[in-house]
């Protein structure tokens, strides 16, 4: 019934106009980045987080002294990069009030397997494994430094992440390695897509891929990422991935992505609807 203040010409609602569907995918994906933009704006200036018990972040250094991994263009193990950075990291996130678990911190952990076995056994709310990356054999240049022949790609740079559909919770991976991208890239990192040549993108915006055999993330019961920091064969990209400032500086924006997505983050029901919706993951 309409009162005396509303005119009988407007009583009825007009007809809604319905929108396409490239409408809707693009509004879809401006309301991911408006959400990501004020959780990660909240991570990064609010004080300390201070839920009892403190959520408890597993930081794994990736391979091993037996198993050093990549090599990078001047010669030197990933190992070692993957210790210096995931320091920093502990360092960031505790000072953001949140309990850190370092995982195979001395570089000897016997097996895969035990990684996220180690989280479990701390109750850890996520599991993030520290790698840097490489390129394929078939793609490396020689070079001399330091009196020794060595092997380099300046084609590739920058970091990438990844998680598995084989996890159990493969919603939330993806919401946490979401938010950790868009941390990087606020902070002034750029992200590579050389591994969307073989890996299907969970997120290409934020150079999200799933890798759903790695055994650090399947065997995972809790939320797992595995975040490549930047590629060690790149020799101008090797240089900053070594310099402490610079190390620090990313791990402050990977800190401000884990703490933003554990303080507020919630994980959609279904992440392949939510996604072919270009609905957010985030909390309204």
């Amino acid at each position: 019934m309409n009162g005396p203040w509303l005119p009988a010409r407007i009583s009825r609602a007009a007809p809604q106009r319905r929108r396409g569907p490239l409408a809707t995918c693009r509004s879809g994906k401006r309301r991911l980045r408006w959400r990501l933009a004020l959780l990660l704006a909240a991570a990064t200036h609010v004080a300390p987080v201070t839920a009892v018990p403190p959520a408890v972040v597993a930081v794994d250094v990736g391979h091993t002294v037996d198993a050093p991994g990549a090599t990078s263009a001047r010669g030197r193990s990933e190992l070692s990069f993957n210790l210096e950075l995931a320091a920093h990291l502990v360092d960031a996130l505790q000072a953001r009030g949140l309990h850190v678990v370092l995982v195979n911190g001395d570089g000897r952990i016997e097996s895969l397997q035990a990684r996220p076995a180690v989280a479990a056994a701390a109750a850890a709310g996520l599991f993030i494994s520290i790698h840097h990356d490489s390129v394929s054999a078939h793609e490396l240049l020689p070079w001399r430094w330091g009196g020794n022949e060595q092997f380099y790609n300046d084609r590739w740079a920058g970091h990438s992440l990844f998680v598995s559909r084989h996890n159990p919770a493969t919603a939330h991976s993806v919401l946490c390695a979401r938010t950790m991208g868009a941390a990087l890239q606020r902070a002034g990192f750029t992200p590579t897509h050389k591994n969307g040549r073989r890996r299907a993108y969970a997120d290409h915006a934020h150079a999200v891929h799933y890798y759903d055999n790695l055994a650090v993330l399947r065997h995972a019961t809790m939320p797992a990422v595995l975040f490549e920091a930047g590629v060690i064969r790149h020799r101008a990209e090797e240089l900053l991935l070594a310099d402490p400032a610079y190390q620090a500086r990313m791990a402050d924006a990977l800190a401000t992505g884990i703490a933003a997505c554990m303080s507020a983050g919630r994980a959609a029901d279904d992440e392949a609807t939510a996604d072919a919706r270009g609905e957010s993951v985030l909390p309204e």
